[in-house]
């Protein structure tokens, strides 16, 4: 298996670990993007090392900077607690059990000032690289390494092709996709990671007018 440049060298970060701050900013980082829009609070429960050792590896300060918008590599991270406050973001942490999630995992809960919430639930999976588990309660299996489309809609027959076919007519090529829902015929979430997109605003546009699509949310890779 071919080899990363943070396999060799980890990632440039600020903070002393790179799966307790770096990999912790990413998935801050993650749930702002996937709310897309600047969050009022933030409820974030801590599970396994992190839970253990998030003060003394600065855990808590890389999620609150990720949450912020600002970068594993920004000077600023030690002091995002602070900014937090200066910007009335509300942060609390909080420690918690998950079942069967990495041991440094994270499940974030942002609401915006209209109300709006999003619950991300991601792992720090070594060298500042992470893994999203769960959407809104629902599993999902996202990188952050790639473009990403996050689809809620109803599960109806053909929503999956709909959407398939738009990517497609865009020569848009998918190289991870997965789908979760609640029930049958209920509301289920496809996530789709793919190579590389052209003009993804418009993919994501037309892609939230099809039926049965509630929301569309385009991602661009976590740096």
């Amino acid at each position: 298996m071919p080899l990363n440049v943070f396999d060799i060298v980890g990632p440039v970060m600020i903070g002393p670990s790179s799966s307790h701050t770096a990999g912790a900013a990413r998935i801050g980082l993650f749930a702002r993007k996937l709310l897309g829009a600047d969050p009022v609070s933030a409820d974030v429960r801590l599970h396994g090392s992190f839970a253990k050792t998030y003060r003394g590896h600065g855990t808590d300060k890389a999620l609150a900077a990720g949450i912020l918008g600002i970068q594993p590599d920004d000077m600023r991270l030690r002091d995002s607690l602070t900014l937090a406050k200066g910007a009335g973001l509300d942060v609390t942490f909080s420690e918690t059990a998950l079942e069967d999630a990495h041991p440094n995992t994270a499940l974030i809960t942002l609401t915006d000032r209209s109300g709006r919430t999003v619950s991300v639930q991601g792992a720090s999976v070594g060298g500042g690289n992470i893994l999203i588990t769960r959407v809104n309660g629902m599993a999902v299996e996202i990188t952050g390494q790639y473009p990403t489309l996050i689809v809620l809609h109803r599960d109806a027959p053909g929503t999956i092709a709909d959407v398939t076919e738009e990517m497609s007519r865009r020569g848009v090529n998918i190289c991870n996709f997965r789908l979760a829902r609640e029930t049958k015929g209920g509301v289920a979430v496809m996530t789709i990671e793919m190579d590389g997109i052209v003009d993804g605003d418009e993919l994501n546009d037309r892609v939230q007018k099809l039926p049965n699509v509630l929301s569309s949310t385009l991602l661009t890779p976590i740096s």
